[in-house]
């Protein structure tokens, strides 16, 4: 019976798929703002419009598929998927959103994710609403939740306020599901895992890894992000997105 079971997994081995067998390692990166840097804040936190460009333009010469969260169960179909997110909801992501458009083709479909802060939008430095909604229109972004005032959330009791409130707040601005939150921070426990599954599909951290589907409980509220900074060369971005 052994020797049967062995011989029916050869079989499937050489028949099927190589991929079929394989993990996928999907790349999650996580941007900032998306502008020249002018002295204020983290410089690391800052990556050029031309450098971005490089980035994206690299994804597309080398036949990556830029996915966002309302696709998430395409990973397994596309080629060689990845997620582009921006956290904050920064004025200067319109930056991105002009590279997306000089990009975009009929082979080359950019789409970013941009996790806005409710109660900030509108600030002088940060989306406002008719940005928002452009940007949903647009068919270039999804955009979701950073909370609604960017707390740490292992050390706050008012969840209802910083998850539902916020989700809502957005979903009323975009008409469009607010599906995905990223935790402010990266911090997150089994409080705040627990609290977000009762508004979101998906979590995300800045845990420094790619993601590849183990089954494990609640991956979809761990997700993994990798930081692209101001220093980020483009070789080391090729070595990222490539899994090197």
């Amino acid at each position: 019976m052994k020797k049967v079971a062995m011989l029916l997994v050869c079989f499937l081995v050489l028949i099927l798929p190589s991929q079929v067998f394989a993990v996928r390692n999907v790349p999650i990166l996580v941007y900032h703002s998306i502008d020249e840097f002018s002295g204020h804040g983290s410089k690391e936190l800052y990556v050029t419009p031309e450098n971005f460009e490089k980035q994206m333009n690299y994804l597309r010469e080398h036949g990556f598929t830029l996915l966002t969260f309302e696709q998430w169960y395409e990973i397994d179909k596309v080629n060689k998927p990845i997620f582009i997110t921006f956290d904050d909801g920064y004025k200067n992501n319109l930056n991105a959103f002009a590279i997306f458009q000089k990009l975009k083709n009929e082979s080359f479909k950019p789409a970013g994710t941009i996790f806005v802060i409710s109660d900030f939008i509108g600030r002088s430095n940060r989306l406002s609403k008719s940005d928002l909604k452009m940007l949903a229109n647009s068919g270039l972004f999804s955009i979701q939740s950073h909370t609604a005032t960017h707390p740490d959330l292992t050390k706050i009791k008012n969840y209802k306020y910083e998850l539902k409130e916020s989700r809502d707040h957005i979903q009323q601005i975009t008409e469009k599901p607010v599906i995905a939150l990223a935790y402010p921070y990266g911090d997150f426990n089994e409080k705040v895992i627990e609290e977000t599954k009762k508004y979101y599909l998906f979590g995300l951290t800045t845990t420094p890894e790619l993601f590849s589907e183990k089954g494990t409980k609640d991956e979809r509220y761990l997700l993994p992000r990798i930081y692209i900074k101001y220093s980020t060369t483009l070789d080391e971005f090729s070595k990222i997105v490539e899994g090197g």
